[in-house]
């Protein structure tokens, strides 16, 4: 499976930066819905509320799903990579 991949920096509500990707199939391209994915993930790490939009979160490139991206994709719409902050 292709996925999207989408760069995404939110700051937290402590002042500090969250960097995470969002992955999604291919054949998505709407950015509401990426960004609704991404506010999904936001809310599960206490963090709901924060703003997400072009701004914060912006179509990168794309690449092939491991079995594991491609097995959460499948059950919940999309595949979290975090980066540096989501702790």
């Amino acid at each position: 499976m292709k996925v999207a991949v989408w760069d995404t920096y939110v700051t937290r509500r402590d002042g500090s930066t969250m960097h995470f990707d969002i992955l999604v199939p291919d054949h998505i391209v709407d950015e509401t819905t990426v960004y609704e994915m991404g506010k999904m993930y936001l809310a599960f790490k206490g963090q709901e509320g924060q703003p997400l939009s072009a701004r914060q979160c912006r179509y990168c490139h794309q690449e092939a799903a491991t079995a594991e991206m491609e097995a959460l994709i499948r059950t919940q719409g999309f595949y979290i990579i975090e980066m540096e902050g989501c702790d």
